[in-house]
């Protein structure tokens, strides 16, 4: 395999252009946090990696916007952009070293807690630069947050997993950092009562940060942080409203609580299952998960969650997965962490992209009719 390191938008587009020529299956490679996502395809011919790719091109401070390079880590643009008391709303678990990349965090839809109140990357791109697998560059939106005409490529290629082209350059909307932050958190002894009281925060008139639910060991917790110059007095009544549901905290020295939330979207033992359900839904999400003999964090208002699953055995682990799928039909389990013996012996998909799959082949056509750009990581040709 050959490895490309491009240093801009017209070197990864000149790479596309002679892997074209070359009949050169292609995959795009940023800090290797995810990149064992999907399912397992051969070694490409070329790996193409946005390591070159690491610089903040412009901090408009004035504006709340940036202009980045897709292999830039986030948490070093974080860095940067906190130099000014402003963030970029993400915060998907980081990786080693800190080195998941923000065109990376986009190419797989990767979130965190923030996106209870912020969504995703692809709600905070406001203009895109990719380079496609013909080797020419193409451009949407701008470096200013307004409304935009023509066609949306960040939307598009968010969760396309490197499967239309390479994402170059990214245009960002940023947020005040918030000078201190306070959570508020109640410990739930049953999967209703987890239910009932994460619909109360989520349908309060308090607008919380993140508001997160976590299930494992026949018990559960909900938690709602704040931000701000004075969080402390909305977690306060956060926690009045949880204390019908339980014992209720106020905590002001929260980082740790937080951080322990991402880690436990990854897992190096195991599978991690995203399951995407309903807000109605989680005690039927816990209960299934608990049959499992797992454990889950996720955002409670939105009803997606990640479960926790282990087994020493591989194809014990397959079938814990087979069991929570069929206990949670129709919602979308999506293997995320695995090995790649478990990988291999389960759709990772879920099955039931089924009804997208002609639409999916369709748009690879337009973007890479070759099928050169990571192939097989869906389904056959895509």
């Amino acid at each position: 395999m050959k490895e490309e390191r491009p240093a801009s938008s017209a070197e990864a587009a000149e790479v596309m252009r002679t892997c074209l020529s070359d009949h050169s299956r292609l995959r795009v490679s940023g800090g290797g946090t995810k990149a064992g996502w999907g399912h397992v395809t051969p070694e490409p011919d070329t790996e193409i990696s946005t390591a070159g790719m690491a610089r903040v091109l412009e901090h408009n401070a004035g504006d709340l916007t940036a202009v980045v390079q897709a292999g830039v880590p986030l948490a070093g643009a974080q860095e940067v952009f906190a130099e000014a008391g402003q963030m970029l709303v993400l915060d998907p678990p980081p990786g080693r070293d800190d080195a998941a990349t923000i065109g990376g965090i986009l190419a797989t839809a990767d979130t965190g807690p923030l996106r209870h109140r912020y969504g995703g990357a692809r709600d905070l791109v406001v203009g895109v630069t990719v380079a496609l697998s013909d080797g020419t560059l193409a451009r949407s939106g701008g470096k200013v947050i307004k409304n935009v005409a023509g066609y949306d490529l960040a939307k598009l290629f968010s969760g396309s997993f490197g499967t239309l082209g390479m994402i170059a350059e990214l245009s960002l909307r940023l947020h005040p950092r918030p000078e201190r932050t306070a959570t508020a958190a109640v410990d739930c002894d049953g999967p209703e009562v987890l239910e009932r009281a994460s619909f109360a925060l989520a349908h309060s008139s308090l607008e919380a940060m993140c508001l997160d639910v976590s299930w494992g060991g026949s018990g559960g917790k909900v938690m709602a942080r704040f931000g701000g110059a004075a969080p402390e007095p909305r977690a306060r009544a956060a926690a009045g409203l949880l204390e019908e549901f339980g014992d209720a905290t106020t905590i002001e020295d929260d980082a740790g609580l937080w951080e322990e939330i991402r880690s436990r979207q990854r897992s190096e033992n195991g599978a991690i299952v995203r399951i995407a359900g309903l807000p109605s839904e989680l005690a039927r999400i816990s209960r299934a998960v608990e049959r499992t003999g797992g454990s889950f964090v996720g955002r409670g208002a939105l009803g997606v969650v990640w479960a926790q699953l282990r087994a020493d055995d591989p194809r014990e682990l397959v079938g814990r997965i087979e069991d929570l799928r069929h206990d949670l039909d129709p919602f979308p389990c999506v293997v995320l962490d695995a090995s790649s013996d478990v990988r291999d012996k389960v759709d990772v998909w879920g099955g039931n992209q089924d009804s997208s799959v002609e639409l999916m082949r369709r748009i690879k056509a337009r973007f890479d009719p070759q099928g050169l750009c990571n192939p097989g990581v869906f389904v056959a040709g895509i």
